[in-house]
């Protein structure tokens, strides 16, 4: 069953997903750093110059370099994004989520506009009360 465990819960990780979206589109380094653990992990598979990222610090330094080159109108707006959950399981402090992407902006080396929709297989776990966002793993489902 993709949606399982206490409602609460599921809708403080559907925050994260809106807060992660809304950092996105209002270029906020704060806000968006705010839905990660201290000992997390982002990876970007598909982005082999990128890799994968260790720690609350490095992930919210990575995406606030990548945030200066990918946007709209040559990144004098942010890009369009939004996010969607697919599947939320809580079981006690953990839990195992799917957000799918939609993603609107200008490619950083051609100028060309691009969507994208992509996928985040993700582990939170239950920090001081707060979910936070333990591993990220994101993949692109589709790109034109």
């Amino acid at each position: 069953m993709p949606f399982t465990g206490p409602a609460e819960d599921r809708l403080a990780i559907r925050e994260l997903m809106d807060t992660h979206a809304h950092g996105v589109m209002t270029r906020d380094p704060e806000l968006w750093g705010s839905i990660w653990a201290e000992d997390a992990y982002w990876e970007l598979p598909e982005y082999p110059d990128l890799g994968g990222f260790d720690g609350k610090t490095a992930i919210v330094a990575a995406w606030s370099e990548s945030m200066k080159h990918y946007g709209l109108a040559g990144c004098t707006k942010p890009m369009l994004y939004f996010m969607q959950p697919g599947s939320i399981e809580v079981e006690g402090d953990h839990a195992k989520a799917v957000a799918y992407t939609i993603e609107l902006y200008d490619d950083p080396e051609t100028g060309a506009r691009v969507h994208t929709t992509g996928r985040y297989d993700d582990e939170l776990r239950k920090i001081g009360g707060q979910w936070k966002f333990t591993r990220r793993a994101y993949r692109i489902v589709f790109a034109h």
